[in-house]
C-alpha cells in the first residue's frame, strides 16, 4: 500500500486524480439527468483533493491526510 500512496500523493498521481476529476465531470454532464449529477459531483472529489494536494485514500491506510506530509513519509531516501 505504500506504494500506492506513493503514486497518489506524486506529481504524477495528483495530475491522474485531477485528470480523472474532469472526465467524471464531462462524462456527468453528457450523461444529464439525476445520475449524471451524481457521476459530476463524484468528479468534484479527485479534482478538488489533486488541486489542492490532499489524498482522501491516505487516512484509511495510515498516512497523513496532506500530500507534503504523506510525501514526506513515503518518500525514497
Amino acid at each position: 500500500m505504500k506504494q500506492f500512496i506513493r503514486f497518489m500523493v506524486s506529481p504524477a498521481g495528483r495530475s491522474t486524480r485531477v485528470a480523472g476529476g474532469i472526465v467524471l465531470i464531462v462524462a456527468g454532464f453528457l450523461v444529464g439527468g439525476v445520475v449524471g449529477v451524481i457521476i459530476a459531483l463524484v468528479g468534484l472529489v479527485p479534482l478538488i483533493a489533486g488541486s489542492v494536494d490532499v489524498c482522501v485514500f491516505a487516512p484509511p491506510l495510515g498516512y497523513p491526510f496532506s500530500g507534503s506530509r504523506a510525501r514526506s513519509i513515503v518518500a525514497p531516501h
